[in-house]
Formats: C-alpha cells, structure tokens, sequence
C-alpha cells in the first residue's frame, strides 16, 4: 500500500471518526434537551427548535437512527484501522486495532462530544436538529426494520409495545423539576412553594381548605337589629352567615356594606332596618368540589364566598376565595392580625406550641416540614390518625422523624401540642 492511499485512509478514519461524535454528542443533547424551552423557543419562530421538537416527539426512531449510525461508522473505522495495521503487523493487526480504536473513539467519539452535549446541551442541540433530521429520515426505513424486529423478540419475552412507556402526568413532572431546581438553589422556596399551591388545587377538596363550622363567625338574625348590627361590626369579616332557630341553619350571608347602605338610607339610624331583609341567599357547594373547580366557580358566579355541605346536606364549614388564594401565596395576614403565626409559637429549645386546629399544609410551607397532609387536614388530626386513638394530656408521640407532645384537650378535641422537628427550622420567630 503507497503513502498516498495510507494518507487517504487514514483521513476517512479521521472523518468517520468526527461522524461518530456527531451521533454520539447529538444523542445526548436531544435527548437531555429542555422541552419546555425548546416548545418556547419554536413559539417565538426558532426553525431549529422546531426540527428539536419534531424529533423528540418519536424518540425511539431518533435514538435508534443516532446508534444505527453510530454504530456503522465506529465498526468501519475500526476495520479501516484494521487494514491499515495488517500491513506491517500481521496477525497481531486485529488485537492492536482493537487496543488503538476503542481508546481513540472511547475518547474523541464518545466521552468528549458527550461531555459538550451536557455542558451545552440546548446549544448543541439546535446546532444539530436540521442535518439530524436528515439522517432519521434517511436511515428510517432501516431503523422501523429493526424496531419491528427487537419488538418481535421482546414479545417472545413477555414485553408488549403498548406497555413501553409510562407516561408521567404533566403536573409531576412539572413538580419534579421544581424541586430539583430549588435544591440546585435557582429557585427559592417561596416560588416552589406557590408552583406547588397551583398544582395541589385540582387534589385539594374544599373540605380540606375550608373553615370549619366550629370556628365560623355567625349571628342569630332574629335579634334586634342594634345588637345584629353590633356584633356583625365586632366580628372584624366583612360578611357573616346569619341563621335562625340553629346555628346550621343559615338563611343568608350579610355583608357589612350593605349594612351600611341601609343605615346611610335610614338616615344613619338602626332602628327600624331589617338587617335580614338586606342578607344575600347563601350559596352551598358540595365537600368534595375541589379547589380547583371552587377557584373557578367563584370567578364564574363573581362571589369570594360559599359554604360547604356534605352529602346529607349538612353544614361542614365555609371556602372563602382568600382561602384558596392562601394555598398558593401562604397566609395572606390581614390589617387585624398583630403577628404572621399566632397559632405557631417557636420556643428557645428549637420545638413549635402549634394550635391543634392549624392545617399541616400550612406547617409544611411555612416551616419547611414534610408532615404528610392526605389522611388528615390538620395537625391534630394527623396526630390523631397515628395514634389512632384520642391521646391524654402529657401523651407524647414520634411520627415521620418528629416528636409530639399533647399539652391541651379539650373533650375529643386537641387544642394544643407541642412539636419538636428532626432539625432546628429558623423560620418563626422565637415567642
């Protein structure tokens, strides 16, 4: 063999060479590609975005084109290198070209166009959409072939097609990535917490949010209405439930601005104003709309205010729009509260005097907790279902890592405890 055909051969090494990290760095970069901005970036007219895009959408035609060609350049190298050896080396070409080859492409072909797909991934990717596209389309025809026939032999194993793949719902795989976001630090707690709020609304039932009937603000609306008038003012809620014979039968919901419309009318006097005449009709939503379908009905019917039944009809509480509102932002404190958690008291050894009514949602977004929140609204409660019976005063208690201690009771119901976590949380204030 003359110089000149080993010079030649061993430039078509040196391309075949640079083919193959062209597959091996597109592989990584299309498929570890952002979807979100490359569906952003098309949606602002970026043509290469749109050819990543069309690509991902059939993936395994996409990976299985990249190895096919990957797969075909690397074997023809290494024959060439072959070849080339047998010249001089004889029976020992094939072991040596071995050695040569996986080392040179392990390095050039593989580690490195891989390591710049990852440091540069979106970048790389959009560089190589168009001439990728290409190569599927032609190698296409091949690649279905030997899809058809892998599924063929998976199927003598026991694996189904349709079984390939399961799908990840939109709203997890969105909660995943914020997660992993804030624990690399590019996204505070406060952002994941409030994606996360949005995301919960379609889980959440209104029960689960609501008010209960035992902490509603109500009035009789057969007292006098001086004594209405004043007890509605003192209860610091722009509208209250009013009820007649029992305190579950609500006949309507009065807002204070009505109240003072009628007295403006009246001259400024209460005497002689049916307060109840001026109430709205209450409006009643079943227990288990979800907060999601509630947020949306409030919207439609233009009203920040519902109370809640359960299925035989029965009063269970009260969903205000604040209240869905809070589990997107956290507590929204208005101008009569005097301190952020007046419920969530921190002491000096590190552990948190918690009303029993405070919800562990709310724990877990404002101290950072991960209380589990699906069998049992509020901390009490979940309390309760661990033990699974109604703890004594002085009962202590350690569930998923943190320690509890009933310090009130009140009959069935605990009205304080105090909770120490795995770890100091420097979140509230010490009180």
């Amino acid at each position: 063999m003359d110089s000149s055909s080993i010079v030649f051969w061993i430039g078509s090494i040196l391309v075949l060479l640079m083919v193959s990290a062209f597959f091996a760095g597109s592989e990584t970069a299309l498929t570890a590609v952002s979807r979100g901005k490359m569906h952003q970036l098309e949606k602002d007219g970026s043509r290469a975005a749109a050819n990543v895009n069309a690509l991902i959408l059939d993936r395994e035609k996409l990976i299985g084109a990249l190895l096919l060609g990957n797969t075909f350049v690397n074997i023809l190298a290494s024959s060439i290198a072959t070849t080339l050896l047998e010249t001089n080396l004889g029976p020992r070409a094939v072991a040596v070209a071995t050695i040569l080859m996986t080392a040179i492409i392990l390095v050039f072909g593989e580690v490195l166009p891989k390591t710049l797909a990852i440091a540069r991934t979106d970048r790389f990717a959009l560089a190589v959409a168009w001439p990728v596209r290409r190569a599927v389309a032609i190698l296409g025809p091949i690649v279905g072939a030997v899809q058809y026939i892998v599924w063929r032999v998976l199927g003598l194993l026991g694996v189904r097609q349709e079984e390939a793949e399961i799908i990840v719902p939109a709203h997890a795989e969105i909660r995943g990535a914020v997660e992993i976001h804030h624990r690399e630090g590019s996204v505070e707690r406060e952002h994941r917490d409030m994606i996360g709020g949005i995301l919960d609304l379609q889980d959440l039932a209104v029960s689960e949010v609501m008010i209960h009937r035992k902490n509603m603000v109500t009035a009789d609306a057969d007292q006098p209405a001086q004594a209405l008038i004043e007890e509605v003012m003192a209860s610091g809620h722009s509208r209250v439930p009013l009820w007649r014979g029992n305190p579950e039968n609500i006949v309507g919901i009065l807002h204070i601005r009505d109240v003072v419309r009628a007295m403006l009318r009246n001259g400024g006097a209460t005497a002689g104003i049916d307060v109840a005449a001026t109430a709205s009709e209450p409006w009643f939503v079943p227990d288990t709309t979800t907060a999601e379908e509630q947020f949306e009905a409030f919207r439609q019917k233009r009203s920040r205010f519902a109370l809640v039944v359960d299925e035989y009809g029965a009063l269970q509480g009260l969903v205000t729009l604040e209240d869905i509102l809070d589990e997107i932002f956290g507590d929204l404190p208005d101008e009569f509260e005097t301190a952020p958690r007046p419920d969530v008291r921190r002491k000096q050894d590190g552990s948190y005097l918690i009303d029993g009514k405070v919800p562990v949602r709310d724990l877990n977004r404002d101290l950072d907790w991960n209380l589990p929140d699906e069998e049992a609204t509020t901390i009490a409660g979940l309390v309760i279902h661990e033990a699974r019976t109604i703890p004594e005063v002085g009962q202590r208690f350690a569930f998923f890592g943190y320690k509890f201690e009933i310090l009130r009771r009140q009959r069935n119901q605990i009205t304080a405890l105090r909770v120490t976590p795995p770890q100091k949380v420097d979140t509230v204030p010490p009180g």
